[in-house]
């Protein structure tokens, strides 16, 4: 017990005193005091006792795509402990090969009667998807939020990580460490963050060298799967096209590279330096240790459902994008380039533009 409490002391930065006050239902405590120890409860995995349990304020549907790439638990998590300190109880609902549409499970949360729906990654970021859908859930009066993907059509807010920017944090370090040949590694064209990835990429590439971007996207730019095995197709085409790095749209993309890498004999970071996006968990105890571009995923997650619950209250923001600035984490998997066997030098990079 004296554990215990030391543990919730801790999370919720009051004493033990305190704490033992507000489990024991003792007067004398703040009311923020007293929330923060309750949220510590939850955070902590702990059961309140039963005469402080907040009466549920509903249902919320979390839809996601999967949960293969680590990003996406990691978001999970971050939602589920938000709406849990308000009260609400979280419906993890998750697509699979084979199994359930969105639009299935859309249905099955409306049919529970959910206060609200978070879209993590759905068709929303799919520019080949009839977002009439969303104006259909709208009309029957269900709050939603979308993750990861803006769809200007749909009257909704937006959460996303800013994708130019990771492209250009990601450029930016390689150019910085001697790099001119430069590839990128995506997933399919049609989803809205591999197009803003692909824009901020061949911007950089323009300012940074001076590369003409109709040859750096024929010469530099792959798409593939999000998926270990698409980032090494991917990186296998670029490595075979003289790139000396590799910039991935996802973490998973990036180990699929760097396995490419290993394939074509070719030493990481030595000859060939790789960056990932998302800084999943576990990345850093990758071998190498993974240079990635951290996405804000606490923010958004927080973000995403304090959008949702002041809809959910009748005090809805405009409709627009929120976007969150990533972080570039500079790990063991990039360094300057080096001359390859027998090569001489880095391989040349493309056609100059004017």
């Amino acid at each position: 017990m004296t554990a215990r409490l030391a543990d919730i002391a801790a999370q919720a930065g009051v004493s033990e005193a305190t704490v033992s006050r507000v489990l024991n239902g003792k007067a004398g405590v703040a009311a923020a005091t007293r929330e923060s120890v309750l949220a510590a409860l939850d955070v902590l995995g702990y059961e309140r006792p039963v005469r402080l349990r907040r009466r549920s304020e509903g249902l919320v549907g979390l839809i996601t795509p999967e949960l293969e790439n680590p990003v996406f638990p990691a978001l999970a998590q971050v939602v589920v402990q938000a709406l849990t300190r308000q009260g609400y109880t979280p419906v993890l609902a998750t697509q699979t090969p084979g199994g359930s549409t969105e639009d299935e499970l859309t249905e099955m949360l409306v049919d529970r009667q959910v206060a609200g729906i978070i879209y993590v990654s759905g068709l929303h970021a799919d520019t080949s998807a009839d977002t009439g859908r969303y104006d259909r859930l709208k009309a029957r009066n269900v709050p939603f939020v979308l993750v990861d993907g803006h769809a200007p059509k749909v009257r909704a807010t937006s959460v996303s990580p800013d994708d130019r920017a990771a492209a250009r944090l990601a450029v930016t370090h390689l150019v910085s460490l001697g790099h001119t040949r430069i590839g990128l590694a995506l997933g399919p064209e049609r989803f809205v963050p591999v197009r803003r990835k692909k824009e901020g990429f061949l911007t950089v590439l323009r300012e940074l060298l001076g590369l003409d971007p109709a040859v750096a996207e024929r010469e530099l730019v792959r798409h593939s799967l999000y998926t270990l095995e698409g980032g090494q197709a991917a990186a296998a085409a670029l490595l075979d096209g003289g790139c000396t790095a590799v910039v991935c749209a996802s973490d998973m993309m990036a180990l699929g590279a760097v396995r490419a890498a290993r394939q074509a004999g070719l030493d990481v970071p030595g000859e060939v330096s790789v960056v990932g996006f998302d800084d999943s968990p576990l990345i850093a105890f990758t071998d190498p240790p993974l240079t990635t571009v951290r996405k804000p995923v606490r923010a958004m997650g927080q973000a995403a459902v304090n959008a949702l619950l002041e809809e959910i209250g009748g005090t809805p923001a405009p409709p627009g994008e929120f976007v969150f600035l990533p972080e570039l984490v500079m790990r063991g998997s990039t360094a300057p380039p080096a001359p390859r066997p027998g090569a001489g030098g880095p391989a040349p990079a493309p056609a100059r533009g004017v």
